[in-house]
């Protein structure tokens, strides 16, 4: 096996009587395009800080690149990191910015020109070398703080909520390009962020948080499809909750009692016993409504529906199941306010978490 790029070993952070981080193990491949997600406090950031050597570890131990960093200077590291407010000299131009490292390490004239030409064509910001950041819109100036990061060619590079200060439109075109700068340089890239949808739309692999623990580490589809808890399923996106019981085993499936509605099929992870209680959950999207009562006489009426532009949310109570939601996708009209709807759903679109994993 190669050695990570990142790899950390049973880590604890602890600050005074809080602990940031409990007990953490967590592999990151060479070339990877990783991200840790969680709300605010879960870790995440100090995660990040603790690789760059900006904390130390209270317990544990971090390498880089096969590389033990216990003791090393955040400078010695073979990692850069990319922060949120951009932290870019206000008294001088791209080229300088960019450069500032490499100056700062006795790099001659000769090779900080091609270096800093090299990194500024990565981010494409030909032409602008000149400029002062006050000159540059949010987007190229988050563009030169990557080229910054990059001309030092690190190992790995950190990213601390970089697109967090720009607008929707700005941060989705951001993601793009920094998806495709990742796979253009092959370097590591670990990315923090508290947005799913921003992690799922860039990463190989997402590492999920929650009060300093590890959740779940999957692909985006492993997250959303199989997540390997309830908070999982509700950070990641919305989830219908049903409670139920296992009966048995059918094939890679399992018979599960939904309470209120009987028995139906549902895939889980390996080793639910029979009489376990577990959580059947099923997205929103994969909540199907049919204009008459649906399979086994369930139904709903539609509360309320909220327009999304390509997709409307609808909210529903069921006599059953309680409160539901649905998402509607397409140009047909919404179901009215008050109507009744039939409720289904595959077997293959409802998944299974156990009741011991489900506290909300």
């Amino acid at each position: 096996m190669t050695d990570a790029a990142v790899d950390i070993s049973r880590v604890e952070k602890r600050f005074g009587d809080l602990v940031a981080v409990r007990d953490l193990d967590l592999r990151i491949e060479p070339g990877e395009f990783f991200s840790i997600i969680g709300p605010s406090g879960c870790g995440k950031t100090t995660t990040l800080r603790m690789i760059a050597g900006f904390e130390d570890p209270t317990t544990g131990r971090i390498s880089v690149g096969g590389r033990d960093m216990t003791g090393v200077r955040p400078y010695r590291r073979p990692v850069n990191t990319v922060f949120q407010s951009y932290a870019l000299f206000p008294h001088l131009d791209v080229f300088e910015n960019v450069a500032f490292g490499l100056r700062e390490a006795k790099v001659g004239r000769a090779e900080v020109r091609t270096r800093v030409d090299e990194a500024v064509a990565l981010v494409q910001l030909q032409g602008r070398e000149r400029s002062r950041p006050r000159q540059l819109s949010g987007g190229q100036q988050q563009r030169v703080a990557l080229a910054r990061a990059l001309v030092n060619r690190p190992e790995v590079l950190l990213l601390d909520e970089p697109l967090g200060a720009l607008d929707l439109k700005l941060r989705t075109d951001m993601q793009t390009q920094l998806k495709d700068l990742q796979r253009s340089v092959g370097v590591t890239f670990c990315y923090v962020t508290h947005d799913q949808g921003e992690a799922f739309s860039m990463s190989d692999r997402v590492a999920v948080m929650n009060h300093g623990l590890l959740e779940q580490v999957g692909t985006p589809e492993e997250i959303y499809h199989r997540p390997a808890s309830s908070f999982v399923a509700d950070f990641v996106g919305t989830a219908n909750r049903f409670a139920g019981r296992v009966e048995g085993v059918e094939a890679d499936r399992y018979a599960v009692a939904i309470d209120g509605i009987g028995r139906r099929t549902a895939r889980g992870p390996a080793g639910l016993e029979s009489g376990a209680a577990v959580l059947v959950l099923v997205r929103p999207e994969n909540l199907v409504l049919n204009g008459s009562v649906g399979d086994g006489g369930l139904d709903a009426h539609v509360v309320d529906t909220a327009f999304l532009g390509a997709e409307r949310t609808v909210r529903l109570h069921s006599p059953k199941l309680g409160e539901l939601t649905a998402t509607a996708r397409g140009s047909g009209e919404p179901p009215e306010q008050g109507s009744r709807v039939g409720l289904s759903w595959a077997d293959d679109d409802a998944w299974l978490i156990p009741a011991a994993d489900a506290a909300s």
